[in-house]
């Protein structure tokens, strides 16, 4: 982040904003750089102290400011109202980087005006600097700026960039909404335990415990998932019992097939 060459304005500061802000800072962003612009100050949280820079709106930002990066981080329904403010900085030496679920290229490119422009879906583990990003750029971002851009995501997680923005929508299907998926595993394993006879509180703790400590075990074992699936598995035992269910032919797998297909759909339907 020191490697930064201007000033970063940062357009919302809610929960993922916030979260992509707290690991810019913590990874040497200049706070004397730093422009965000977040009606709520409450919302900052507690890294409010660190913004010296703290706008409710456009009006106070410094006439002359030509910020290197321009982070787009509001709420998708709310962006048709931020990006007149964003216009005047439009330009060749200025990216954008918007982390807006559903706004297109072409959405920004009509509603904005044609500039080096990153289009990218980060997911809700950013907050612990876990999450995953997934990238695309318009013809106009430069090499520079796409490490910009790059170091920007890392900050918050891991990073793919992808070269057709078609390739958004599975995107968010899978690792955007997949947070979701993973806690409703958590409240059903939870809730069949409890049905099994265990007291409730105790199956809510094994199910946090035992996914949370098996997705840890995926990211640092070097095995493929199929594998770590078949080391657990006993011959004749109990796991393979229940992974006779999950594993039917109108078990999990078809299951979630039908659920991504339909998040995928849904985000191509909402797309502007």
């Amino acid at each position: 982040m020191r490697d930064l060459e201007g000033p970063l304005l940062l357009v919302g500061c809610g929960k993922m904003g916030g979260a992509m802000l707290a690991g810019w800072l913590e990874r040497g962003l200049d706070p004397a750089e730093t422009h965000v612009i977040e009606p709520n100050k409450a919302a900052l949280g507690p890294i409010a102290d660190q913004i010296r820079h703290h706008h409710a709106d456009f009006s106070t930002l410094p006439a002359k400011l030509s910020p290197r990066v321009v982070v787009l981080a509001v709420k998708p329904q709310m962006m048709a109202s931020a990006l007149p403010g964003c216009r005047r900085f439009v330009g060749p030496s200025t990216l954008f980087l918007s982390i807006a679920a559903g706004k297109t290229i072409a959405y920004f490119e009509r509603e904005l005006g044609k500039g080096p422009l990153v289009r990218a879906m980060p997911n809700t583990p950013a907050a612990i600097a876990r999450g995953i990003s997934v990238a695309v750029a318009n013809p106009l971002v430069s090499a520079d700026q796409k490490d910009q851009a790059d170091a920007l995501l890392k900050a918050v997680g891991e990073v793919a960039w992808v070269e057709a923005e078609a390739l958004i929508d599975p995107v968010t299907a899978l690792s955007g909404g997949g947070p979701a998926y993973v806690f409703l595993l958590m409240e059903y394993l939870a809730e069949a335990g409890a049905a099994a006879g265990l007291p409730p509180e105790l199956a809510r703790r094994l199910a946090r415990v035992t996914v949370s400590g098996a997705g840890e075990l995926a990211r640092r074992s070097p095995e493929s998932v199929e594998q770590l699936r078949q080391n657990v598995t006993s011959p004749n035992g109990t796991t393979l019992e229940a992974l006779k269910i999950l594993m039917a032919e109108d078990g999990l797998k078809p299951l979630l097939t039908r659920a991504i297909a339909a998040a995928t759909r849904r985000s191509r339907e909402l797309a502007d």
